[in-house]
C-alpha cells in the first residue's frame, strides 16, 4: 500500500492493518478496527443492490466493535442506525456510538435459552416490525462478512509472500474463516488455528457466562465454517488479559483482549515450529479496555488476575474436556457434526 496517498475517509485510511514483525517467524496484522472491513463491505453491497440509500434505517445487534464500525460508516454515508446491545457494552463505547449518530438500545434481561444474544435478537425482531423498510447487516449470517476479507488476504500475500499458518479469534466467523478461504486459493497448505474462549458454543462447549468479549458466542453463527480449522484453542479470560498486557509490555502494541488471546496461541505455535512462519490477527486497539484489561484493580476485583501464563496448552480429544485453562484440540478440518459425533461416542463408551 502507498503511504503517501490521501484517503477519502477514515474507513479508507484504516480498513487494512499495519503488518508488524513480532519475531523472526511471526507477523502481527494490527487493526485500528477490523470490523470496518465487513461493515463497509456489507453496506456497500446493499447500496449497490439498491436496498439502501442515504436516509435508510440500519438495524443490528452487537455489543462491541461491529457496532462501532457501523456507527462510523453509517455516519459518513448518511444512514440511520439502531443498535441493540446488552449491559456488557461499556459506557464509553455506547457514548461514542451515540455521538456518531447511532441509537443504542440495551436489553435488560437475558433470554432463558441463548442468553443476552437471544434477547437482543428478540428485540431486533420488534424493531424490524416497526421499521418495515430497514436493512439488517446480520454479521453472524451474512456471507458478505467473510467475503469482506479478500483485501486482507491480498495484502498479506503481496507483502509477505508465502507463509504457513494463520491464527485468529472466532466470534462471528467472518475474519478468520474469510481470510483463510481467500489465502488458500494461493496457499493451499495453509494451517488455520481458531482461538475461542471457554463457555462458547462455537466449537462444542456448553454455553456459559463469559468475561472475555469479542470472541466466542452463545448461538452458532452461520458464518463459522468449521472445516476451515486445523486446530482450535480455548483460552480463559484471565489468560487472555495477561497475554494482552504481555503484548503491550514486550511489543508496545496496545490492543484488546482478543488480540492477547490470539498472540498467546501464535507465540506458542511459532516456538513449536521454528522453521515455519505465521500471521496472527489483532482485531482492535486497547483504548476501550483501559479501565478493565489494563487496570490491575479491575482484574483483581473480577478474579482474573494471573501473574504468569502457562507455557503450553493442554491437548484434549473432546471439546467437553477443554478447560479450566488454555486447551487445544486437533480439529483436522472436520465438520462440527463429525467432531460432536466422535465426542458423543467417547462419552457413551466412558
Amino acid at each position: 500500500m502507498r503511504t503517501n496517498q490521501v484517503s477519502h475517509s477514515i474507513t479508507d485510511a484504516t480498513a487494512l492493518p499495519r503488518l508488524i514483525q513480532l519475531n523472526d517467524n511471526l507477523v502481527g496484522a494490527c487493526f485500528f478496527l477490523m470490523k470496518l472491513l465487513p461493515a463497509k463491505f456489507i453496506l456497500d453491497r446493499a447500496a449497490d443492490a439498491g436496498v439502501i440509500r442515504p436516509g435508510s434505517t440500519i438495524i443490528e445487534t452487537t455489543s462491541g466493535t461491529f457496532g462501532l464500525a457501523l456507527a462510523i460508516y453509517c455516519g459518513l454515508k448518511g444512514y440511520r442506525l439502531i443498535l441493540v446491545s446488552d449491559p456488557a457494552v461499556d459506557q464509553a463505547l455506547k457514548r461514542r456510538m451515540e455521538e456518531l449518530g447511532a441509537r443504542v438500545e440495551i436489553v435488560k434481561e437475558p433470554a432463558v435459552e441463548g442468553g443476552y444474544q437471544r434477547a437482543r435478537l428478540n428485540r431486533m425482531a420488534e424493531l424490524q416490525a416497526d421499521h418495515p423498510n430497514h436493512f439488517c447487516p446480520s454479521q453472524y449470517d451474512n456471507p458478505h462478512n467473510p467475503g469482506a476479507y479478500a483485501p486482507l488476504a491480498e495484502q498479506l500475500v503481496e507483502c509477505l509472500g508465502s507463509f504457513d499458518c494463520l491464527i485468529g479469534s472466532v466470534g462471528s466467523g467472518g475474519s478468520t474463516c474469510g481470510t483463510s478461504r481467500y489465502l488458500r486459493l494461493l496457499l493451499p497448505d495453509l494451517q488455520t488455528i481458531g482461538v475461542d474462549t471457554l463457555g462458547s458454543v462455537i466449537f462444542g462447549q456448553p454455553d456459559e457466562k463469559r468475561l472475555l468479549r469479542g470472541l466466542g458466542n452463545s448461538l452458532m453463527p452461520g458464518n463459522v465454517d468449521h472445516e476451515t480449522f486445523n486446530e482450535i484453542h480455548w483460552v480463559s479470560a484471565a489468560e487472555a488479559f495477561r497475554a494482552t498486557r504481555v503484548l503491550h509490555r514486550t511489543k508496545a502494541l496496545f490492543m484488546g483482549g482478543t488480540s492477547g488471546a490470539a498472540y498467546m496461541v501464535a507465540n506458542w505455535w511459532v516456538n513449536k515450529h521454528p522453521g515455519k512462519r505465521a500471521v496472527v490477527l489483532f482485531p482492535d486497539e486497547g483504548y476501550r479496555y483501559q479501565d478493565t484489561i489494563y487496570n490491575d484493580q479491575w482484574l483483581h476485583d473480577n478474579g482474573v488476575w494471573v501473574r504468569r501464563l502457562p507455557e503450553e496448552p493442554r491437548l484434549v480429544s473432546s471439546p467437553l474436556d477443554a478447560g479450566p485453562g488454555w486447551s487445544r484440540i486437533l480439529w483436522n478440518r472436520a465438520s462440527y457434526e463429525e467432531v460432536m459425533e466422535a465426542t458423543a461416542l467417547v462419552e457413551a463408551a466412558a
